[in-house]
């Protein structure tokens, strides 16, 4: 495959994968640990860990953990406080966990930039429609929420693995969405 299609097609897998951590953080690594150990997803060069069947475990037990979290009401206002920064972090290192044969400055630029960037995106709109649900419902709906969640991030990550082109632009409109919601919110309401 030609080097810049094989790069092209990696940075979509890497931003499908870096908006899944937006709604989940672990859930993707799941995943991909799960893709690299089948066969199925090359690791750039120093991730290979990732795909190890001990980071597999540990992986499956953060994602129990996160996920049971987050159907509990107003704890999982409080786990976003802590997911958003981390979301960011996981982003960029899934991003550069996919995106092999380039300098480590180009590697890490486009993980930074596009992964915390896109996972950054996807967590801020989270965390709006939770405060959302939480305010309307009391914490109610926040069931319904975490569940939306948890499904765009397993859809995300298995439609950017195999995919990534349907999942890039996927990404594109879901940050369109986001970024009009949160424009949308900053604006002064006029009376």
């Amino acid at each position: 495959m030609d080097i810049t299609l094989e790069l092209l097609l990696s940075i979509a897998i890497g931003v499908g994968l870096a908006a899944a951590v937006g709604f989940r953080v672990f859930v993707p690594f799941t995943i991909i640990s799960l893709a690299a150990l089948s066969g199925t997803l090359d690791l750039a060069p120093g991730f290979e860990w990732i795909g190890a069947y001990p980071a597999l475990l540990a992986f499956g037990v953060a994602t129990v953990i996160e996920i049971a979290a987050y159907y509990v009401p107003w704890l999982d206002n409080l786990l976003d406080s802590i997911a958003t920064p981390a979301a960011i972090v996981a982003g960029a290192v899934i991003t550069a966990s996919v995106v092999g044969d380039v300098s480590p400055l180009l590697r890490w630029s486009l993980a930074a930039i596009a992964g915390g960037g896109v996972a950054a995106t996807v967590q801020a709109g989270t965390v709006l429609l939770r405060g959302t649900s939480s305010a309307v419902t009391g914490g109610l709906g926040n069931f319904a929420v975490s569940s939306a969640e948890l499904l765009g991030a397993v859809l995300t990550s298995t439609v950017a693995i195999f995919l990534p082109v349907v999942a890039a632009v996927g990404v594109l409109l879901l940050l369109w969405v986001v970024v009009q919601r949160l424009r949308r919110r900053s604006e002064p309401q006029r009376a």
